[in-house]
Order: C-alpha cells, then structure tokens, then sequence
C-alpha cells in the first residue's frame, strides 16, 4: 500500500497550503462580520477569493476526471481546507454539498441535466442541495424515507417533507436532488429513486433554515415541502428505482472529504492549544509545562495520526480497487474523523478556558461542525453496526474453514 501523492497531487497541496495561509485565515474575521449581518448572503471577500482561485488552478479539486488528481492526493488537499472550514472548500468550488451533487450529475446525469444543473455548479456560479433526509422518521435507515416520487404519463410528482437539506438557505441554490420513495412494492435497494428539482419550481416551500447549536450557517440548513411538485419526467437523475445505489457512490468519496476535513481542523486545534498553553501560567508555571496538557497536547497526536492513515488507507483503496471493496474503510473513517476532531478540541477548549467557548477563537465553532458530523450522512451507530456485521461474517467464514481454532 502506497499513501505517497503523485507530483502532480503533491503540486497542489503545496500551492493551497500557500493560499489558505496567504489569503484564507485572514478572511474568516471579515466573513463572520459580514455572515453575522447578512447570514445566508455568501460574503464579497469569498467571492473575491473564489476567482483568485480559479485563476491558480486551485479549482474543483474534488473530482478525479475533472483536476487529474486521485482521491488519495486530494485527501491530503482536504486535510487542508478543513482548517478553514467556513471559507477554503468554497474558495476552491469544493464545498459540501455541491460536491456530491457534481459527483451525482457528472456520473448519472443526462446531457441536458449537465448543461442546466452541473456547468453551473462546476463554475461556481450556483449552488445546490441534497434533500433526504425527513424529520418524521427515523432516516438513518434510508428504507423509511416517505416522500414519493410517482410517475404520471411524462411527468414525475412529488411530495413530501424534508429538512437538514444543505445548501437551501442560500440565495444561489438553483436545485434540489431530491431522494423519495418510487415504488414501496419493489426490492429493498429498488424503492428510491432521485430527481433533479429547481429551487423556485412550483409547490417547493421552505419552511426556515435549520441552526446548529444556534449557529446558522451561510448556506443554512432547509426544512421544504414538496407539495405535489411536478416536473417533465426528464429530471428523474438515473434510472427509476437507482436511487440507493446512487447515492452510496455520492457517498463513499464523500466521506473521505469530510473525514480529512476533521484532521485538518483537529490539526488547527491542536496548534492552537500549544501557542495558547505556552503563553498561559497557572501556579507558577506555563500551562504547557503541566503534565495533565502535555498528556492533552500527546493524546491528541496520536489520534490524529491514527485517523490519518485510517482514511489515507481508505482513499487508496478506492483509487485501486473502487468503493465497494472499501466499504468497511469508508463506514469507518465516517465515525474516526468526527470523533477525533471533537476530542482534540474539546481539549484545545479546555486549554482556553472560558475564550474557547466564545467566538474569540475558532474552537467552539469547530466543534459544533464535528458534533453534527456523527449525524450527518448517517449516524455514528449505522455505521458501526455495518462494520460489526462485516467482523461477523468474515469469522463466521473463517471458522465454517476451519481457520479459528
């Protein structure tokens, strides 16, 4: 197994790691001025950035056939944008949830989708939502979804009631990809099927935007109605009754994305707990010469470290072998990277005292971000549970042999 990038990966995270210290820290101070005025309102400093961006080709680095890059060598690029969470993925065009949602047109998408719905993202010039996810059943068990997606003639209808649709609140979203119910009758992984619905098309409402902790975020998080929707059956994304198997291939790169994403913010946690412990003095002597910190500042290493290499070795394995013999690694690295970034900052908080709680310093913010992300594309325990299922069959297989003794 080789986790080493190619020169051309390695290039690149060079010219971001530049970028992101030369221009991107220094823009969060701005960008939370202007999101604290005007929330859902993508700030003029970003925009700015967005096309000093692009112009250095540190644009749509997310995906393979478009920046030449593998998933592993954009890992490592990801690890670095997490460390300005709010503003780096924008800035490079690879922001969730417009990612998986070029990940879904580029590869299912029909022409006329692509030239509508994914040109457009790719530019940067509008953004989108993902909506699955629905507040009155439990949706970690994808087969509960309710909405339906019916087909009548040349039309496809909707109806339904979604939230944590990311993407919704802000005033570039152009469309929805919405997942529901096709056919109830059919297989298990047959049932659901997707559909590309515009933000302003007749009978979508959304209720507010959903805030996390009391954070809202600038591309906030939708609560709609889709309130018999209907659409030429021409935005069926795929196939009807694909719909499951769809969104695992959104997913599976997906996770490496936001995994890599909590390394880099552990990362900047545990920079700032250091400078912070070595500026502070508690009886008589620097926070960072006591041994309970030194024990924080190493814990949070070592986790780090671990989780690296855990979701390095998950992003090679998709480049060599695709993302079904990854599907252990990827189950994972969804629950590794949230639960590390939260413990290396609920540190890092601690070291601060009572400023880490504040918006003083990025910390509590932070965490916030690595809370949700033990919910969010599923929670920790679906995960879990599929990684034991896996354990099971594999020693049930090795004992029917003979191998255990």
């Amino acid at each position: 197994m080789d986790l080493s990038m190619t020169p051309a990966g390695e290039a690149t995270l060079e010219k971001a790691r530049a970028f992101i210290n030369e221009y991107v820290y220094d823009a969060e101070a701005p960008y939370a001025e202007a999101v604290a005025a005007e929330p859902h309102v993508l700030p003029q400093v970003v925009e700015d950035l967005k096309e000093r961006a692009r112009s250095e080709g540190l644009w749509n680095l997310f995906l393979p056939d478009i920046s030449g890059l593998s998933n592993l060598d954009y890992a490592h690029i990801a690890e670095q944008t997490g460390r300005s969470p709010y503003l780096a993925p924008e800035i490079f065009n690879c922001a969730a949830p417009d990612t998986g949602n070029m990940e879904l047109l580029h590869m299912f998408g029909t022409p006329e989708q692509k030239e509508r719905w994914l040109e457009p993202t790719l530019a940067g010039t509008m953004r989108s939502g993902f909506s699955m996810t629905e507040p009155d059943v439990a949706s970690s068990d994808a087969r509960n979804i309710s909405t339906s997606i019916t087909i009548e003639g040349d039309e496809v209808v909707i109806n339904g009631h979604k939230w944590w649709t990311t993407g919704a609140a802000d005033p570039r979203c152009g469309y929805f990809i919405v997942m529901g119910k096709s056919d109830p009758e059919a297989s298990t992984y047959r049932q659901q099927s997707m559909v590309v619905v515009p933000r302003d098309a007749p009978g979508v409402r959304i209720i507010r935007s959903l805030p996390l902790f009391g954070y809202q975020d600038q591309h906030g998080h939708g609560e709609i109605v889709y309130d018999n929707v209907r659409l030429p059956r021409s935005a069926v994304l795929g196939e009807i009754g694909q719909g499951f198997a769809m969104a695992q291939a959104r997913l599976g790169p997906g996770r490496v994305h936001h995994a890599m994403r909590c390394i880099g913010m552990a990362e900047r946690a545990l920079d700032l707990m250091v400078e912070r412990a070595s500026r502070r003095e508690a009886f008589g002597k620097a926070l960072i010469d006591q041994g309970v910190v030194q024990q924080w500042i190493a814990e949070s290493r070592i986790e780090i470290e671990q989780a690296r290499l855990l979701v390095l070795k998950c992003a090679w394995l998709i480049d060599q072998k695709g993302v079904s013999a990854a599907r252990t690694e990827v189950a994972a690295i969804k629950v590794v990277g949230p639960r590390v970034v939260r413990s290396v900052i609920d540190r890092a908080i601690q070291a601060h005292g009572g400023g880490g709680v504040t918006n003083d310093f990025p910390l509590a913010r932070m965490w916030v971000t690595g809370r949700i992300l033990a919910i969010a594309d599923g929670p920790d325990e679906v995960h879990l549970r599929s990684i034991s299922r896996v354990e099971r069959a594999r020693v049930d297989a090795a004992a029917a042999s003979g191998q255990i003794r």
